[in-house]
């Protein structure tokens, strides 16, 4: 890790995504027939700075799934498939399983398509945009973020 990044601490439990969406989800999951109650979400977090500059990258590209920014606006957190977890290691953010319940969050992107759909970020997309705007940032002299 380099000397000066900021790195955001994995929580137990995955993301503290607000109750109601925590159950608008469930419910998502059931119509997709799926048997278990679990969220088909990891969490990628990051500063919040790096990760406006993220979305931007990503809605430009049609690319941006869920993003929750956290109760206390310090940082974003974006919803990717189950399993990003396991295999993610980039400085400068963390990535956790699940997601629970907890206080209000605010949505940056809805969880939910327009279809009843659930939206995920590409994992591997968003990788490599996270280290894009990071290099963004660094260039306009934003960082380190």
């Amino acid at each position: 890790m380099g000397a000066g990044v900021p790195q955001s601490v994995p929580q137990a439990g995955g993301a503290l995504l607000p109750p109601a969406v925590v159950d608008g989800l469930r419910a998502a999951v059931r119509r997709t027939g799926r048997t278990s109650e679990t969220l088909p979400y990891d969490t990628v977090t990051v500063p919040l700075r790096h990760g406006l500059e993220t979305v931007d990258i990503l809605r430009l590209r049609g690319a941006c799934g869920a993003v929750l920014g956290d109760p206390g606006g310090t940082r974003l957190l974006f919803l990717v498939p189950t399993g990003t977890a396991e295999r993610w290691h980039l400085p400068g953010s963390s990535c956790t399983p699940g997601a629970t319940a907890a206080p209000e969050g605010c949505w940056l992107l809805a969880p939910l398509a327009a279809d009843g759909s659930l939206r995920a970020t590409d994992p591997w997309v968003l990788r490599s945009v996270l280290c894009e705007a990071s290099g963004t940032l660094m260039a306009g002299g934003f960082g380190p973020y």
